[in-house]
Order: C-alpha cells, then sequence, then structure tokens
C-alpha cells in the first residue's frame, strides 16, 4: 500500500479560498499542463472530504472526474452519488483497512491528510505551486502535524506550476 498526496497550493500554502472555491486554481492554469494524468493512471482509491467533494459536484458529474478509481469521502452524512461511497471512521484506521497493493491518493482536506501524517502513512507529497497569493483561506497543513521528514525526489516546471515530489524518508536507526 501507497499513500499520496498530489494538489496544489499557493505560494502561501493554500489549498482553498476561505469559501472552499479553487477559482484562484482554474484561473491559474489547468491539469492538461500537469502530470496529472500519469498520477491518476496508477492510483487505485481517492479519499477526499465533504469540502472537497462539495466542490468537485460542482462540476456537475462528480464520477466522471474519477471515473477509474474507488472513491470515499469522508463525512457524517449520506452521499447521494454514484461512484462515491460516504465513511465516517478515522483516516488513518480506514486506509490501513484498505489493504496491500493498493495505490491511494488524499485528494484534498487537511482533516484527512493531517491524522495520515501524525501516523506517518503518508509516502509521498507530490505539490503543485502556483504563482498566487490569497492571504488567507483554507491551509494544506493543518500547523499542528508531527514532524515528518520527507526527501525530494524531483522538481517540474507545468505552465505556470512548479512541482516537488518529496517521499517519505526512512529513518536510519
Amino acid at each position: 500500500m501507497a499513500v499520496y498526496f498530489y494538489g496544489c497550493v499557493t505560494l502561501d500554502g493554500y489549498l482553498a479560498a476561505g469559501d472552499h472555491s479553487l477559482d484562484w486554481l482554474h484561473e491559474t492554469g489547468s491539469g492538461e499542463e500537469t502530470g496529472y494524468e500519469g498520477f491518476y493512471s496508477r492510483m487505485d482509491v481517492t479519499l477526499m472530504g465533504r469540502r472537497t467533494f462539495r466542490e468537485l459536484e460542482r462540476t456537475g458529474d462528480p464520477a466522471a472526474v474519477y471515473p477509474a478509481t474507488e472513491n470515499y469521502v469522508f463525512t457524517h452524512g449520506a452521499l447521494s452519488c454514484p461512484g462515491f461511497t460516504a465513511v465516517s471512521k478515522d483516516p488513518a484506521e480506514f486506509v490501513k483497512g484498505l489493504g496491500p497493493e493498493r495505490n491511494i491518493w488524499v485528494v484534498g482536506g487537511n482533516t484527512i491528510l493531517a491524522p495520515l501524517l501524525d501516523r506517518d502513512l503518508v509516502d509521498c507529497l507530490t505539490l503543485q505551486v502556483a504563482p498566487v497569493l490569497l492571504g488567507a483561506g483554507i491551509p494544506l497543513f493543518t500547523q499542528g502535524e508531527a514532524l515528518r521528514r520527507f526527501r525530494l525526489e524531483e522538481v517540474k516546471k507545468y505552465g505556470q506550476f512548479a512541482e516537488l515530489v518529496c517521499v517519505r524518508a526512512r529513518r536510519s536507526f
């Protein structure tokens, strides 16, 4: 099992504006300008929070966005969207129960990412950085995460995005 975060943040570290919108991202560039297609083709499972899912619903057909993966939304409410399953468990416990040989993508939400980081379950962080300053919004990290070390594996430029691929550093004790 491997757990990945793949997403875009602003220069000041925000995933979304305060109202959870991604307008800043769509105005900066598109997924076609990045390595998204290759990344997604390797994924088996997506995980996201309810707010990320709501933004996805704005596309009109969420199932068309992630057609080839099992898609889970962490929420305490019900979902009525084909291709997506509601989950109300702890994200780390849920991920451990998914079993081996699965590539798991944490699509969005620091409430999903933080517990996975705290339990040292995130293997790779692929951060695309957009040349945008929001000044306020939804941060990628909660600022409460435990110390974790990653190794910078790769740096790429895609249009207006800089992409950093960071792999979990293995302890050498």
